[in-house]
């Protein structure tokens, strides 16, 4: 039965078959057109193969032939070994190799670090069985020789052997490096790791679970969730309510117990206590609740996204779907473009290479957009995507030991990840403001319930002569004014505030998972933002063309370069525009194709994206690349034309000529060749160029000799194109007679690699060089300008050349013209100022030094040296992404006030007066761990990785920078929210601690109740805050500076309404306490209260006025700047207006039905005085322009606040 075979069977005891069969290892031999694969049985009956000599390898095919026979003896010996002792070996005894030596080859990624892990696994060889001692002895040496010859060619891979010397032993030393890294590669499947190329590993479950104990799993040990009653445990941490929490307990313990008189029955003496309780109680479980819920909500995308990841491997010769996790170390995968495979671990590339090699799309960990070629021997890291050709892999690290998996440990906070010493805050500034002004509240009012105590006693035992018993009443009256200066609605005030705002941002496509991030943003002072993907749109695009002697460059990225041609004034003819689409639509390859809607948008892409560039700037032309393929003989596939597709010849891309080319026949006879590749080798081929015929007639083809001055001009544009960051593809063609011989070499020109050159690829006439790059997005530039003007810097970090780099920065705006020396010509990296741009590599050699113990570690002060200048870091690793957002936010360069007047003076540079808020945006793995480190956090939600969103803050749902603006705006309007609810509830608390004081002087009883104090705290300013962070932000928030870290939430202009406000209210509540009863005409409630133990009408009606003093207010709090006009807007906000109306609805129903459990009369009050009230409440609005002009009096006459 033939290898590979899927009915193929397995009887169960995988030595025994093991050991009655070779392991052949197979490779490719010869060039390509005398092309072999060895297998197993051909040739003698010696069951190994019988291998023709090989024009590639001359006289050193002996020693390849017996090397592939001894590696494949060794490795039916070592396998039949391995299944005989595994079961009583220690785990991972039977494989020469661990896990850290394959996860240290996928950190390394070299064909040394691979050959090292053969060396080692040569010398690691577990011992034999009777009669194979020759056999592990002949592998060693093998491995060993290969070892040996593989660190001997990286040395001098390039070298080739002169011309002169013995033909036996002409070869080209990279032809054998090549050849000997396919070895080294199946060496590695076969032999060290049990597996085989063609068959895989076995589907025994046991060999599987062996595998995972010796390699690890695919899946990373994520940090355990939160149970609910941890999340209640962590929101009960808040100083508030703490404090609220010993009060309510203390407060039910005295009402309960030693409050009570003698014979006295408790009835509802402990509601005030329970009140409070309950208000934290609430405030808990709203809080939990919110943050379990998002915990499940990203657990169930996470759990659907593994479902759906599935990848073909090969086990016991037939091809398996299986779940990412479920991958193995050993297991061979089966990897091709045309499904946009993702690489779910580390892998070797096996041989033999396949037609066309294999590509891959590594900007998920390097950033960079251009594609990597991938040969047998080399290392493909999980994460990444083939786009092009396909290949099989063989399994090396999984889990925690790949890469993506050390970064997705570090992401996760998973139990495998060790930390690397870059740690930052935990709190954002806000809530580490709100924990210091809670503090500061709990203090004063400490001091206030102390000073009621104090004076009560003096009064009663010094100066009066009272029971000492009614101490517990003095007591009783100290914690009601604590309670009164606990803000007890500010910690779920701040939380709906938070998820309210969240929920709005999440229309708007910020996707929140932190609400303190919606707040964090606010205060951002830095952006430090990838390239790929995020300021561009990761897909590479046409922007710019070079023909008929004219250079096309469009600059607007919002229109097309094809657009741009065809409307440009010197607009090229007709003629050259078809050929340039002729030539892309046929010479591109059939797996690159675009997917256009009924428009004639494209709608998506696949396929290698340089040639996805191409075929839009075609359909940009106004011509459609499908049409063309399919009407030209000799390359349609389809229809009446597809018998004629082998007239067609095709001359594959290869790096070894940089360039590919296809012919298809002419109607007059004959063919035309059309060529696309590397601009200076396809134009040291061009004699001509296409040019605009001189008789001005648009369809008349004219080509015009290419002199030495013209190639030079094409190449000086190639040169301007790369030093704006594109890659340049220059396109020609020339006509063939009929006889042809396709296969014939030049005599003069050779390749890229010094080899001869096809005949029919030179003399050629040039159509056009084209430069590609990946392009801005076009509502970029107006983004990054408002975040100048709202103070927040941004910084471009990307694995990019530095030109590259340089040409989307300053297109992005990120780059101005005042970081370029004055007398730049061009906007390039050479004509940048020191320190603007920096590499990768000179960035780590500045800010890390090596202590007295040789350990790497930060240095900050160097740091600081060069982040006030920096705009733009090229090639940079991951690690540099996490060193910037750490260095950044640890910085304390604006304490030193010399250095910041020097930068101001000498660069015009101004540091920021607080340590940085940072924000990093991203969407590939790599950014991962920046992305956690920096204070918030920003992934793309449509091209991110899920290791990035996971490692996000806030998810940019549509993927648009701009919408980080909208994130800052949206988070300065919840600071903003947040301070105005702070002017309204302190407001409050002001107020109604001086009325319980004096209250407690005068008569050792507060008017106000704890439980409308509740009721005013918890409940009425709780729908406030909600009503006040539903105020929609505004544009003119993005034109303040951000808010600084140490600077107060409370400002001076904020301290002037609250007194000014609470001061009116203290004035309104003495009135009424001491006045109140002769001007109204009822008893005075303290005596009422005392010698009838019912709820009075005085204290019922302080309650009243005071409540609707606190409704107009919050109006009033709209405004945190002094404005004039408080109902600004306030039409346009609904909830506002609803959610007064309601406030006020209910507290009617409190005065008139809430009785003793409201603490007020059982009648309620009289129509005169609640008219009385709601004027009280009204008057708070004219006493707001009374404070404003007081404030501006005082600030400008004397520099007052």
């Amino acid at each position: 039965m033939a290898d590979g075979d899927p009915d193929k069977k397995d009887n169960g005891d995988a030595h025994t078959e093991s050991s009655t069969k070779t392991t052949p290892l197979e490779i490719e031999s010869g060039d390509a057109d005398t092309k072999k694969f060895t297998t197993a049985g051909e040739g003698s009956g010696s069951g190994y193969p019988t291998t023709q000599q090989s024009p590639r390898f001359g006289g050193l095919a002996e020693i390849v032939d017996a090397s592939l026979r001894s590696l494949q003896s060794a490795g039916s010996a070592i396998v039949h070994h391995i299944n005989f002792t595994k079961v009583n070996a220690a785990p991972g005894a039977p494989f020469a190799v661990t896990a850290k030596d394959l996860g240290d080859l996928s950190s390394e990624r070299s064909h040394g670090a691979l050959a090292r892990v053969l060396e080692k696994a040569a010398s690691n060889l577990p011992p034999c069985e009777d009669g194979e001692e020759e056999s592990l002895k002949s592998v060693r040496m093998q491995i060993e020789a290969l070892v040996r010859r593989i660190g001997t060619e990286e040395e001098d891979v390039d070298n080739t052997i002169h011309k002169d010397e013995d033909e036996t032993v002409k070869y080209r030393k990279s032809d054998a490096h090549k050849h000997d890294m396919e070895l080294a590669a199946n060496a590695l499947a076969t032999v060290i790791l049990r597996s085989k190329p063609d068959e895989g590993i076995t589907r025994e479950q046991s060999d599987i679970d062996f595998r995972r104990e010796a390699f690890g799993t695919n899946v990373i040990t994520e940090k355990n969730l939160d149970s609910f009653l941890k999340l209640c445990w962590d929101a009960i941490q808040d100083f508030v309510l703490i404090m609220l929490l010993i009060l309510g307990i203390i407060g039910i313990a005295v009402e309960t117990t030693v409050g009570l008189e003698e014979g006295e029955k408790c009835g509802a003496c402990w509601i005030e206590g329970a009140a409070i309780l309950a208000a934290v109680a609430i405030v808990v479980l709203v809080t939990a609740t919110i943050d379990y819920h998002k915990q499940f909500s990203f657990i169930r995308l996470t759990q659907s996204l593994h479902e759906t990841n599935t990848k073909l491997v090969i086990r016991n010769g037939a091809q398996l779907s299986v779940i990412d996790d479920d991958i193995v170390v050993g297991d061979i995968l089966s990897v091709n473009a045309h499904n946009q495979a993702s690489i779910p671990a580390d892998c070797v590339v096996l041989g033999p290479p396949i037609s066309g090699g294999l590509k891959m799309d590594e900007s998920s960990l390097t950033g960079e957009s251009v594609l990597i070629t991938r040969n047998p021997g080399d290392v493909v890291l999980s994460g990444t995507s083939a786009v092009q050709g396909s290949a099989k892999m063989v399994v090396i690290a999984v889990g925690v030991n790949s890469v993506a998996g050390k970064i997705k440990a570090h992401v996760y906070e998973s139990t495998d990840h060790n930390g690397d010493g870059l740690d930052g805050d935990d709190e954002s500034p806000l809530f580490i403001k709100l924990e210091k002004i809670a503090k500061q509240i709990g203090m004063a009012g400490t001091g206030a319930a102390l000073l009621s105590l104090s004076v009560n006693c003096i009064k009663g035992f010094a100066i009066g002569n009272e029971d000492p018993k009614v101490v517990i009443e003095y007591i009783v009256v100290a914690i009601t004014v604590l309670a009164v200066a606990v803000p007890e609605g500010l910690p779920l005030a701040v939380t709906l505030a938070l998820a309210f705002s969240s929920n709005k941002m999440m229309k708007e496509q910020n996707l929140v998972k932190h609400l303190d991030a919606c707040e964090t943003m606010g205060c951002a002072t830095t952006i430090c933002t990838d390239k790929t993907g995020t300021l561009t749109a990761n897909k590479m695009t046409a922007r710019a063309v070079y023909t008929n002697e004219t250079d096309y460059s469009c600059t607007d990225p919002a229109v097309s370069l094809g657009d741009f041609v065809r409307g440009s004034p010197d607009r090229p003819n007709q003629l050259t525009i078809d050929m340039l689409s002729t030539l892309i639509a046929i010479n591109t390859m059939d797996e690159t194709t675009l997917e256009m809607d009924t428009a004639g948008n494209i709608k998506s892409s696949t396929g290698n994206p340089t040639e996805v560039a191409l075929l839009a700037f075609v359909c940009s032309l106004g011509n459609n690349y499908q049409d063309i393929r399919e009407s030209t003989r000799g390359r349609s596939g389809k229809g009446d034309l597809s018998e004629f597709l082998v007239e067609g010849k095709q001359i594959g891309f290869s790096s070894a000529r940089k360039m590919m080319s296809w012919a298809v026949p002419r109607i007059e006879g004959g063919y035309r060749i059309y060529c696309k590749g590397a601009s200076e080798v396809l134009l040291a081929r061009c004699n001509h160029q296409l040019a605009k015929s001189s008789d001005g007639v648009d369809n008349n083809e004219t080509a015009v000799e290419l002199n030495d001055a013209s190639r030079q001009d094409i190449l000086g544009i190639g040169e301007v194109y790369a030093r704006r960051g594109m890659r340049t593809l220059a396109l020609s063609y020339r006509d063939l007679p009929d006889g042809v011989d396709f296969d014939a070499k030049s005599d003069s020109v050779l390749n890229a690699d010094g080899s001869e050159a096809f005949e029919v690829e030179t003399n050629l006439t040039f159509i056009a060089l084209v430069g590609i790059e990946d392009p801005l997005r076009p509502e970029v530039p107006g983004a990054i300008e408002k975040c100048y003007e709202a103070g927040i810097d941004v910084r471009l970090v990307t694995g990019d050349s530095p030109n590259t780099a340089v040409s989307i920065a300053f297109q992005a705006g990120v780059l101005k013209a005042f970081h370029f020396t004055d007398n730049a010509d061009e906007m390039i990296a050479i004509n940048l100022k020191p320190n603007v741009l920096m590499e990768g590599k000179v960035f780590r050699r500045k800010v890390y030094r090596i202590d007295d113990g040789g350990k790497k570690e930060f240095d900050q002060t160097a740091f600081d040296k060069i982040w006030p200048h920096l705009r733009v870091l090229a090639r940079s690793s991951p690690d540099d992404k996490l060193t910037l957002a750490h260095g950044l936010n640890q910085s304390t360069l604006f304490t030193d006030k010399k250095a910041c007047r020097q930068l101001k003076e000498e660069h015009n540079i101004l540091v920021f007066p607080d340590r940085q808020v940072v924000a990093m945006t991203g969407d590939g793995t790599n950014d991962a761990p920046a992305l956690k480190r920096a204070d918030i956090g920003f992934a793309m939600g449509v091209a991110g990785t899920q290791i990035a969103k996971d490692a996000a803050d806030i998810i940019l749902l549509d993927d648009n920078f701009a919408s980080i603006v909208t994130a800052a705006k949206w988070g300065r309007n919840v600071y903003a929210s947040i301070q105005k609810f702070l002017q309204f509830q302190l407001t409050v608390n002001i107020s109604a601690v001086v009325t319980a004081l004096v209250g407690s002087f005068a008569y050792a009883k507060s008017p106000l109740a704890a439980i409308q104090l509740l009721w005013v705290n918890l409940i009425m300013d709780a729908l406030a805050s909600l009503a006040l962070a539903s105020e929609p932000p505004t544009d003119e928030l993005l034109k303040r500076d951000p808010v600084n870290r140490s600077k107060s939430i409370i400002t001076n202009r904020m301290w002037g309404n609250m007194l000014g406000q609470s001061s009116y209210q203290i004035v309104v509540i003495m009135f009424l306490l001491f006045a109140g009863p002769e001007v109204f005409d009822f008893e005075p409630g303290h005596e009422v209260e005392r010698l009838t133990n019912e709820n009075s009408i005085h204290y019922t009606f302080i309650f009243n006025a005071f409540v609707w003093m606190q409704l107009f207010n919050e109006i009033n709090s709209r405004s945190l700047q002094g404005e004039l006009n408080v109902f600004r807007g306030i039409e346009r906000n609904p909830l506002f207006c609803g959610i007064l109306l309601t406030t006020a609805v209910l507290q009617v129903i409190m005065v008139e039905f809430g009785g003793k459990a409201m603490h007020v009369h059982e009648d309620g009050l009289s129509p005169e005085l609640w008219g009385i009230s709601i004027a009280f409440g009204i008057a708070s609005l004219p006493i707001q322009q009374v404070i404003n002009i007081l404030y501006l009096f005082f600030h400008r006459y004397y520099g007052i606040w």
